[in-house]
């Protein structure tokens, strides 16, 4: 039998009720899940967990887990096979399972086994780290982190699926865990499940291609697809991975789910932000994605075979989140012949009384959304608008700065051109920015840990 795992979320603010909906639907079409993965994380919202973390040191991580997991405490009750591998540790990974463990005792499922996979934080030995004088370069623009004059506040390594495995062997029924590779998630139980040898490039190759796919959640079942038309996607399935142990994968849904899935979809998840298709890094292995056959078997079900991989690096990508200032953004309807025109006229209003006042924001940035701004230049503007939404965004180091943007809209309502709506809002908020240091760190620098115990003894 294959090892079947499903992803039910993609990212944080992916859908509350697709996990449970996955975990029963499978059930009731006579295959329940094996494993159902809940992926969250992505470089924006590390950045906005640090935040979090800034504020309050018992936060960090993603609140969505205990309402998904309040959720599926009858499917776990239920299923006692069903186990859920996630990464909504966030930067307080043993915040989250503390959490996680008092819903659980509270359910009365205090003897559940919860994993804790941590050590991807750097923070506690960043300054010695840049003491010792490691460059931690930024992948972009070459820079070392001493050129760096800003406080950072999170640094993140992808960690890989060795941890998650070690918590399974424990006994783990949930594991919960940092920054980990996307794809780890799935690699973790297939290495548990199937025992492969950690060498075994092409096998941990093919789960991790399988990973890949599902964890974008439904954008391998139709989300994101061309020819969306037809789709019945307000009751999308998520996608579900039959993992066999010779690495090759079958990519499915549920049965009377909405959404679809074709060579077409999978295809398309397949090369979704791979960079080299040859090459796809991960901390586990580096695979071959020109080798991958896809291949129709029946409705809704496509093999994914043939996936090649050679040994991963020796580093870990880390996501290093620094302060960087303020901004704000606000907008305004403009209605008219003249629209769009109207509404850069507001918007060098808006700069001119800013300069008048003092400040000159590092970035002042304008777009007339509905004059087709969202991709610039990819087409003229419309030579029939009659409305549109002109958008003012500012950052600067300066608060005082964009504190003073924030008041600049409103005064246009009764001293700007005619034709302004969508005032009643109030002003824009100003918000702290956390810019993004992608880099990569030694992975003998870095100390993954496990730990596995009974909800009822985690406080």
């Amino acid at each position: 039998m294959p090892l079947r795992i499903a992803n039910a979320a993609g990212f944080w603010g992916d859908s509350l009720a697709a996990p449970r909906t996955t975990v029963e639907r499978a059930a009731a079409g006579g295959a329940p899940l094996d494993y159902i993965t809940l992926e969250y994380l992505a470089e924006l919202t590390m950045s906005i967990l640090a935040r979090q973390r800034q504020k309050d040191p018992r936060s960090g991580f993603v609140t969505d887990f205990s309402t998904v997991l309040t959720d599926l405490l009858p499917a776990l009750a239920a299923q006692p096979q069903l186990k859920i591998i996630t990464n909504a540790g966030g930067i307080n990974p043993l915040a989250c399972a503390a959490a996680t463990a008092a819903i659980l005792r509270s359910a009365g499922l205090g003897e559940t086994l919860v994993g804790v996979v941590s050590g991807d934080d750097l923070m506690p030995q960043l300054p010695q780290l840049r003491e010792d004088g490691l460059p931690l370069i930024n992948l972009d623009t070459g820079q070392p982190l001493s050129t760096l004059n800003r406080p950072v506040m999170a640094a993140n390594a992808y960690l890989g699926a060795e941890p998650i495995a070690a918590a399974l062997v424990a006994g783990a029924s949930i594991v919960i865990t940092g920054r980990v590779a996307d794809a780890s998630l799935t690699l973790g139980p297939a290495l548990h499940e199937f025992g492969w040898p950690r060498d075994d490039w092409n096998r941990l190759a093919g789960a991790s291609v399988a990973g890949h796919l599902i964890e974008c959640g439904a954008q391998a079942t139709g989300g994101l697809f061309r020819d969306w038309q037809n789709l019945n996607l307000a009751e999308v399935g998520y996608p579900i991975a039959e993992l066999e142990s010779d690495g090759s994968s079958v990519i499915t849904k549920s049965a009377g789910t909405g959404g679809t899935v074709t060579v077409a979809t999978v295809a398309e998840q397949l090369v979704y932000e791979i960079g080299d298709p040859r090459a796809y890094l991960t901390p586990d292995v580096t695979v071959d994605f020109t080798t991958v056959e896809l291949a129709q078997l029946g409705p809704d079900r496509v093999a994914v075979r043939g996936a090649t991989g050679i040994a991963a690096t020796d580093s870990y990508k880390v996501s290093l989140a620094y302060e960087s200032g303020f901004a704000a953004s606000g907008q305004l309807l403009v209605w008219g012949r003249d629209c769009a025109a109207k509404a850069r006229v507001c918007a060098e209003i808006i700069r001119a009384r800013l300069h008048a006042a003092g400040y000159t924001p590092a970035e002042f940035h304008v777009e007339c959304l509905g004059a087709n701004e969202g991709v610039p230049g990819l087409r003229p503007p419309p030579t029939d608008q009659f409305e549109t939404v002109l958008r003012v965004t500012v950052h600067d180091d300066n608060r005082a700065a964009v504190e003073r943007f924030t008041r600049e809209f409103a005064p246009l309502i009764t001293s700007g051109p005619p034709g302004l709506a969508g005032y009643a809002a109030g002003r824009p908020e100003v918000r702290p920015i956390l810019a993004y240091w992608p880099t990569l760190i030694p992975k003998n620098l870095v100390q993954p840990q496990v730990v596995v115990r009974a909800a009822k003894e985690m406080k």
